[in-house]
């Protein structure tokens, strides 16, 4: 609870309108997108910098806000997330800019049992690869070299 009290004054520190140049804009981005608990949808105070940068995503020539400060860039993104246990990362053939890595894929051994693993036993089944609820990310570094990754989402 104490960072999510931290979050929020830096949050609304930074926020004040004498302080919005770019890289204050970026800083804002980055401290509010790591917010986790809770996320920056429930911090009053990143309401205006988060839904600026929202806005200025669909702008011609938009070009993400950074934090030199934090030593960070663009955030990464994956939309896919992990495969289940058990299931590996597969693609399907897409038509247009090659395969995406959308499937989760599972071989099953269908032989009726005592049969082994003869050839034809095998089936390979599908599934969609689930989306992540946040596919964006920060990897923030740490003193000693430690890297901590902060996932987030800019839905409203």
């Amino acid at each position: 609870m104490a960072a999510t009290a931290t979050i929020i004054s830096a949050a609304t520190w930074i926020s004040s309108p004498d302080r919005a140049d770019a890289n204050e804009w970026g800083c804002e981005v980055l401290l509010c997108a790591s917010s986790s608990d809770p996320s920056w949808r429930g911090v009053p105070a990143c309401h205006p910098p988060m839904y600026r940068l929202i806005s200025a995503m669909g702008r011609w020539g938009f070009s993400w806000p950074t934090c030199p400060e934090a030593g960070t860039g663009r955030p990464g993104y994956e939309a896919y997330d992990e495969c289940p246990a058990g299931w590996t990362v597969g693609s399907s053939n897409q038509d247009h800019g090659g395969a995406r890595p959308d499937l989760c894929v599972q071989v099953r051994n269908t032989c009726p049992s005592g049969f082994g693993g003869r050839d034809g036993c095998e089936q390979t089944v599908t599934m969609s690869r689930p989306l992540r609820q946040d596919p964006y990310y920060f990897d923030i570094r740490h003193e000693g070299g430690k890297v901590s990754r902060h996932w987030f989402s800019l839905k409203r």
